[in-house]
């Protein structure tokens, strides 16, 4: 009879074991990349960053173009001008080709920045959405299955369908 007892205590602390260890591991997957480009508000912001980078584009393309044809001046000049002189172009174009390089990185740095402050709201709104569905549904755990994420098997819930119902699109 003891013997019952005991097999009967280890199959209830088995069972109970197994449950609790089934509980911790609750997990959901959400491939986050897939959900902020149908964002509407990162097409949004993509958009205006896009529109930004043409700006840029074109004001140094511009600078580029009067740098070609102040060298092609100066070099078709050459010839007819002092040796002074044509150091002191030659320096100014040197100048003009510096500005521009600093232009450019200028032009990154403001793209960079305006990149994060259009994207980090968006991307705190979808973290607050996953985190409600999350807590809604009783997951503990939801693991990004974005490719390159490092979740090499996701067979477990997808969260992307309903977070995007919460989100209202």
């Amino acid at each position: 009879m003891k013997q019952v007892v005991k097999v009967a205590v280890a199959v209830v602390m088995f069972v109970a074991a197994t449950g609790f260890i089934q509980a911790q591991h609750k997990t959901a997957h959400i491939n986050v990349s897939e959900l902020l480009q149908q964002m509407p508000e990162m097409k949004a912001a993509q958009a205006e960053l896009k529109k930004l980078q043409e700006t840029y584009q074109a004001d140094i393309k511009s600078s580029l173009d009067e740098l070609q044809n102040k060298f092609t001046q100066y070099n078709n000049e050459a010839s007819s001008m002092s040796q002074e002189e044509n150091q002191k172009r030659a320096l100014e174009l040197q100048g003009f080709e510096r500005n521009i390089g600093e232009a450019q990185q200028a032009a990154q740095q403001e793209l960079a920045k305006k990149q994060q402050e259009l994207f980090d709201p968006i991307s705190k709104k979808a973290k607050a959405a996953i985190e409600k569905v999350a807590a809604a549904q009783g997951f503990q755990y939801v693991l990004d299955s974005s490719p390159g994420s490092g979740v090499i098997v996701a067979t477990g819930k997808d969260l992307l369908a309903d977070v995007k119902q919460e989100l209202g699109f």
